[in-house]
C-alpha cells in the first residue's frame, strides 16, 4: 500500500477549506451580496458622498503616514534588535508584541489617556502648541502604535538571517556604512519590507477600537471610514454600510495585489544580483 507523505491530507484540507468559507469567505461573500443589492445610481451615491470621501482622504492618509513612520523606525528597531546586544533587550523585544496582545480599545484608551492635553505627553505638546488628542495627528499615532509589530516582525528575521560576508566584502572595497546599507543590506530587505508594509498599511486601514478613542470622530476632519461604515450599521442602513465596507474591501485587494508584483520583481532583482 503506497503510503501518503502527509497523513490525513484529504481530512486536513477538508478542514481547512471548510475554516477558510467560514470565516473569511461566508462575510465577505455576504458583504459583497448586500452591496450587489444596491443599483448602481444608490451604490455611486453613497461612496461618492461628501462624508464617504472625506473618510476615505482622512483614512488612506493617515494610515500612509503612518506606514511611512513603521518603516524608517521599525527597520531602526529591528536593526537594533539584531545587531546590539544591551540591558533589557529581550524587555523591548517583548514589547514589540504589545500590540497584538493588547485589545485595541485599552490602546486607544491609554494613547488618549497619554496624549490628551492634561495627558503625560499632550502637557507638553499643548506647551508648544501642539494638539495631538482629537486630531489627525491622534489617528497616525494610534495606527503607528498598531501596525508597528508588522514592519519588525518581517525585517527582523532577514536580518538576522544575512550573510556577514557580504558587508565585510563590501567594506574591503571601501564602501562606506550609508553605502553598504543601501546597496548591499536594502536590496535583501526589500521582499520582506515590502511584506510588512503591506501588513501594517492593511492594519492601519481597517483599525478602528485604537482609533475612535483618540480621534475625536469628526465627521469630515477625523472620521475614518470604518468608523463610517459602523454609524450606517447603528442606523440600520445595511446596504450603505456594505457599500463602503466594499471600498476598502477592493482598496485592500488593490494594495495586496500591487504588493505581490512589487516583491515579485524585488525578489528576482535580488535573485540576479
Amino acid at each position: 500500500m503506497r503510503r501518503r507523505v502527509l497523513p490525513g491530507f484529504h481530512l486536513s484540507l477538508g478542514i481547512t477549506l471548510f475554516y477558510v468559507g467560514l470565516i473569511v469567505l461566508l462575510p465577505l461573500g455576504a458583504l459583497v451580496v448586500k452591496a450587489g443589492s444596491l443599483g448602481f445610481d444608490d451604490y455611486w451615491r453613497i461612496i461618492s458622498s461628501g462624508r464617504a470621501v472625506a473618510s476615505y482622504r482622512v483614512t488612506v492618509l493617515s494610515a500612509a503616514a503612518a506606514t511611512a513612520f513603521n518603516v524608517v523606525f521599525g527597520v531602526a528597531l529591528a536593526w537594533v534588535l539584531v545587531r546590539y546586544s544591551f540591558p533589557g533587550k529581550r524587555l523591548v523585544d517583548a514589547i514589540v508584541d504589545l500590540p497584538f496582545a493588547l485589545p485595541t480599545a485599552v490602546a486607544g484608551i491609554a494613547l488618549t489617556t497619554l496624549f490628551a492635553p492634561g495627558g503625560w505627553f499632550g502637557f507638553f505638546f499643548d506647551r508648544i502648541g501642539v494638539q495631538v488628542a482629537y486630531t489627525p495627528l491622534g489617528i497616525m499615532i494610534a495606527m503607528a502604535f498598531t501596525s508597528l509589530p508588522f514592519i519588525v516582525r518581517t525585517v527582523q528575521p532577514v536580518l538576522e538571517d544575512l550573510d556577514p560576508a557580504l558587508e565585510e566584502a563590501a567594506q574591503s572595497l571601501g564602501g562606506t556604512d550609508s553605502e553598504i546599507f543601501r546597496r548591499v543590506i536594502l536590496p535583501l530587505l526589500t521582499p520582506a519590507l515590502l511584506a510588512g508594509v503591506s501588513l501594517a498599511f492593511a492594519r492601519s486601514l481597517g483599525e478602528f477600537g485604537a482609533i475612535i478613542f483618540i480621534a475625536g470622530n469628526q465627521p469630515f476632519e477625523t472620521e475614518i471610514t470604518s468608523l463610517l461604515a459602523f454609524i450606517r450599521l447603528e442606523e440600520y442602513d445595511y446596504q450603505a454600510a456594505a457599500a463602503i465596507a466594499s471600498v476598502m474591501l477592493i482598496a485592500a485587494f488593490v494594495m495586496l495585489a500591487v504588493t505581490n508584483l512589487l516583491q515579485s520583481r524585488a525578489l528576482r532583482y535580488t535573485q540576479r544580483s
